[in-house]
């Protein structure tokens, strides 16, 4: 009887993923990318009831926009939350959370390699922000595109820095916080762009704009953009941290082996396809109720997405970067591997696919 069980349980598994895989290409046929009527880049967006709200880089200041559709965001009046009336400098990629019933908009400024991580907060997401405060991250060094999440009841931050105080690549760090706004302990790195698909495009080499998600069977994933972004080279590929793993153990993530959303195929993961209407996608948000990871769709229907990106035809340039929306979902059973690392080197999951 055990043994039945046991059969019908493992049949079943197996019927759900082929379910899931199924469930993802009839849902997400080819469509044509949804651009924006924003001209911009690093999109933010989150849902709150039948609200989307989105956060964006205005020059010297930061803006929200609210809509009942993502599509709607565009139309929607864009209020400003925040001037840098410091002189604080380049502010770039703000990324708006929801903790607590509050809204924190962490946001890297400055000139060069003075980049630090910042955040303000408020009650309402349009409104009433406190002034910017300085995230004292571990070792105070060069950081942008920082976010954060929470996974199995403990906070975390991830952001793209330097390992030192010179340019040499950009890699992914994570740290615990205490609070949105308190880092503990100290930092540790969980990605380098040393794969040759994300070595295209260098000086320096890119990873940066990590997102969190959690995936059907629990586990977190960190989907990041790679190669640079002022190129068409642009990609997101992704992190899957193993079943049981610590976020802050850098053998216990596994990276795609390629690009899953990018407009070249030479560095697609196989099985992966180029995008048809854009070029140098990247730099991606997942629309998720109150941007809470433990919100990540099950497998098998689709879920919109941001990303910036280039209509082709276009030429490539920062200028030329609207947001768009798009759509994905989890695809089951896929293995990422990793080379000359002892023991075990490979490791099977979900992993996810993007649709323009």
């Amino acid at each position: 009887m055990r043994l039945r069980r046991r059969i019908s349980g493992m049949a079943a598994f197996a019927l759900s993923v082929v379910l899931a895989v199924t469930a993802c290409l009839v849902s997400a046929g080819p469509a044509e990318a949804g651009q924006q009527g924003i001209q911009a880049a690093d999109p933010s967006v989150l849902r709150v009831g039948g609200t989307y709200i989105s956060v964006q880089s205005t020059g010297g200041g930061i803006a929200v926009r609210q809509a009942s559709s993502t599509d709607g965001l565009s139309s929607a009046t864009a209020r400003q939350i925040w001037s840098d009336s410091h002189g604080l400098g380049e502010v770039w990629a703000p990324e708006i959370v929801r903790d607590g019933g509050r809204y924190y908009v962490y946001f890297s400024a400055g000139a060069g390699s003075a980049h630090r991580m910042y955040v303000i907060s408020s009650a309402n997401p349009d409104s009433g922000y406190t002034a910017e405060t300085k995230l004292a991250l571990p070792d105070d060094k060069w950081a942008i595109d920082g976010t954060m999440f929470t996974f199995n009841g403990q906070r975390w931050f991830v952001w793209s820095g330097w390992a030192g105080d010179t340019n040499v690549e950009q890699n992914l760090y994570i740290a615990r916080m205490s609070s949105p706004t308190t880092p503990t302990g100290g930092r540790s790195i969980i990605s380098q762009p040393r794969e040759s698909w994300e070595r295209v495009v260098g000086n320096p080499y890119i990873n940066e704009a990590p997102e969190a998600i959690k995936d059907p069977n629990g586990q977190l994933h960190i989907v990041y953009s790679a190669n640079g972004s002022w190129s068409d080279q642009y990609c997101l590929a992704d992190l899957r941290l193993r079943s049981g793993g610590d976020p802050t153990y850098v053998w216990d993530w596994y990276k795609s082996n390629g690009c899953l959303f990018g407009s070249n195929a030479a560095t697609m993961m196989s099985g992966w396809d180029p995008t048809l209407y854009v070029n140098g996608p990247g730099h991606h948000t997942f629309v998720l109720l109150d941007g809470d990871i433990a919100t990540s769709p099950p497998a098998g229907p689709t879920f919109p997405l941001m990303f910036h990106a280039v209509a082709k035809g276009t030429p490539y340039s920062w200028a030329n970067r609207h947001w768009y929306t798009g759509t994905f979902c989890w695809w089951g059973n896929t293995t990422y591997s990793r080379a000359n690392v002892p023991g075990d080197n490979t490791n099977t999951g979900w992993s996810l696919k993007f649709f323009e």
